[in-house]
């Protein structure tokens, strides 16, 4: 009987030590020389102008706080992954950046991908400020902010434009009927537009390229919300050169950013005006954009990989992060290269969702050479003013 208590004190022993075993093993990060900023995005594929901007962009961000003397001589180091644009990419793509001690976060560029990513970062406590994964319920768990504009957001901003400025038309939308990013933008423009305009929906799903039908449905419109990306939109356009219609203007959100950087697609054919709600207008000349604009190009190949507002809103991303881990060290929290993802998270959300952080930064309504005012609410959606971009003028007789 002796014996038997013996081993089973030595086995109970042997747990213990296991699980403290386990305990100290659980922070990836225990072996960091520098702070790791994660993120997933399509670096490869028909979204991969929106992932290799972001990437730019980012490691630009981190490039200079670097440079500057990092964070009191804390450094930065960016670890990206390519998505593809795949949501079933992502376990395995986030389960390597944590365990290569990934401790905060862009999240995802697109939101399907960023969907699980939430959940998977949600269970770590990661926490995440995704420049472009506009999905309603990206920032769902309190571990998760946005830079860019939520669906809801797009869709109730581009109706309030609409009934300022185009009221009693007919409008035509042209959407995807699988995406999320589609559908939410869709539901919320529909919801908060004027009664006074007579509405025509065409829709697609899959990878279609060839949209005669729609075209046909949507001709006698004035003008044509597009809440799509930017390729099935470039080629609705091109179609449409071929059929008599009497549309004035193609108008979208966030996912034509790009769309005059297509190869193969002549903008100029397009005898519509091409517009979209942005925070960044990436041909801008003057102001803080345009000193962004002015780095990025000297830093990367403005033809090959050009600059768009996924790109500007990832590096506000990451200098957001590092002047949030100011104002916590400045309130006397402790930041290391060492702490775990969950620690930092902790001590980030609480100085977003304070009132008395404001972020100064290049996407969102800047005034002269002042930045703009940035801020984000309790459930981490993003406040800032959105402006309409015009891609390309109305070139019709």
């Amino acid at each position: 009987m002796k014996r038997f208590l013996t081993l089973v004190l030595a086995m109970l022993m042997l747990v213990g030590t296991l699980s403290l075993a386990s305990c100290a093993a659980s922070n990836p990060a225990e072996n960091n020389t520098k702070i790791k900023i994660g993120l997933t995005g399509p670096l490869t594929g028909d979204a991969a102008i929106y992932g290799v901007a972001v990437k730019n962009s980012a490691q630009l961000a981190i490039d200079e706080i670097n440079a500057a003397g990092g964070l009191d001589g804390i450094e930065f180091e960016l670890i990206m992954h390519d998505d593809k644009h795949d949501a079933t990419t992502v376990p395995t793509l986030y389960a390597d950046l944590f365990e290569k001690g990934m401790q905060v976060s862009l999240g995802t560029v697109t939101t399907k991908p960023g969907l699980e990513f939430k959940s998977l970062s949600a269970d770590d406590n990661v926490f995440f400020l995704t420049p472009s994964a506009t999905g309603d319920d990206i920032p769902g768990n309190s571990n998760g902010f946005q830079m860019c504009f939520a669906d809801s957001n797009q869709g109730t901003a581009a109706a309030k434009f609409f009934n300022e400025n185009y009221k009693g038309k007919t409008v035509g939308i042209f959407y995807k009927s699988d995406d999320e990013y589609s559908v939410g933008i869709n539901n919320n423009f529909k919801a908060a537009l004027d009664s006074s305009f007579t509405v025509t929906e065409a829709s697609f799903a899959g990878k279609a390229t060839t949209f005669d039908s729609q075209i046909q449905l949507l001709k006698n419109c004035d003008i044509v919300f597009m809440p799509i990306y930017y390729t099935p939109a470039s080629q609705f356009m091109t179609q449409a050169n071929g059929v008599d219609n009497t549309i004035s203007v193609y108008y979208g959100c966030d996912g034509f950013d790009g769309i005059d950087a297509i190869e193969g697609f002549d903008i100029n054919s397009v005898k519509q005006e091409i517009s979209y709600l942005s925070h960044f207008n990436s041909t801008a000349t003057e102001g803080p954009a345009a000193e962004f604009i002015a780095k990025y190009n000297d830093k990367y190949d403005e033809v090959k990989e050009p600059i768009n507002q996924f790109g500007a809103a990832a590096y506000d991303c990451v200098y957001a992060i590092y002047e949030a881990m100011k104002v916590a060290k400045a309130e006397g929290k402790e930041i290391s290269v060492t702490m775990s993802a969950s620690d930092l998270c902790d001590i980030l959300t609480e100085v977003f969702t304070s009132d008395s952080f404001t972020y100064r930064g290049i996407t969102g309504k800047c005034e002269g050479n002042e930045r703009s005012y940035i801020s984000w609410s309790e459930d981490g959606t993003v406040q800032k003013e959105a402006i309409k971009y015009i891609v390309k003028n109305n070139t019709q007789n």
